[in-house]
């Protein structure tokens, strides 16, 4: 029997470690984690986005994106033969941005963020995940491993001015109700997670994992 192949792209700025809680059957699936890469000089996100597909050498993938990691997996999309795509915590259509995120672009605010210092401050993990509990910041903090200045610029632009006006039916969403980040008002078409937060897949990962499974294993469309 063949395994089921699984790729996860992490959220903003984070590593493979961040996926530390989420578990599926060993006999069944193969899962691999893309790293992110250093964007080249005003690359495009599609540009971007074809290059991380470069990554997967199986047919029929399923891809599994986190916040941002969410936003990219559907761009990758564009350029694979999947099986199915499913994001979590995160967004799929600009309708779907809280309002400082369209603030943030209408008046180019994210411009102005200090990435620069992403590396010696919390200020960073305060965008990326939103004013949320100390020990959820140090909880995140912990996971945040790209810290060069050239991709952290691209991806803070990236996420805020992308241009997806309407939501693909074939994707599936796993969200929380307390997503800060990503304010469960403005998410349309999803499963949801009581508790679940933006940080979920790190400690809800035993109920995320099982919510994948059954998406991959049950679920119709991409």
């Amino acid at each position: 029997m063949s395994k089921t192949h699984v790729y996860f792209v992490p959220g903003l700025a984070a590593g493979k470690e961040i996926f530390r809680n989420i578990h599926l059957p060993e006999k069944t699936y193969e899962w691999h984690v893309i790293e992110w890469l250093i964007p080249e000089k005003n690359e495009s996100i599609e540009a971007y986005a074809a290059r991380m597909a470069q990554s997967i050498a199986e047919p029929d993938p399923v891809l599994v994106g986190v916040s941002f990691g969410g936003v990219m997996v559907q761009e990758m999309k564009a350029h694979l033969d999947v099986k199915k795509v499913i994001v979590i915590s995160s967004i799929k259509c600009r309708s779907e941005m809280p309002r400082r995120m369209k603030l943030a672009r209408s008046t180019k605010a994210y411009k102005l963020f200090p990435t620069s210092l992403a590396s010696s401050v919390t200020d960073f993990t305060v965008f990326a995940i939103g004013p949320r509990s100390k020990k959820r910041l140090r909880l995140y903090n912990e996971y945040l491993s790209v810290r060069d200045k050239t991709y952290l610029d691209w991806a803070l632009a990236q996420v805020v001015n992308w241009k997806r006006q309407k939501a693909d039916k074939e994707v599936q969403h796993i969200h929380g109700d307390q997503d800060a980040v990503f304010p469960i008002k403005y998410i349309q078409d999803a499963k949801i997670l009581k508790g679940g937060t933006h940080v979920m897949i790190l400690n809800k990962g035993s109920v995320v994992s099982k919510m994948l499974q059954n998406i991959i294993e049950n679920d119709g469309g991409a």
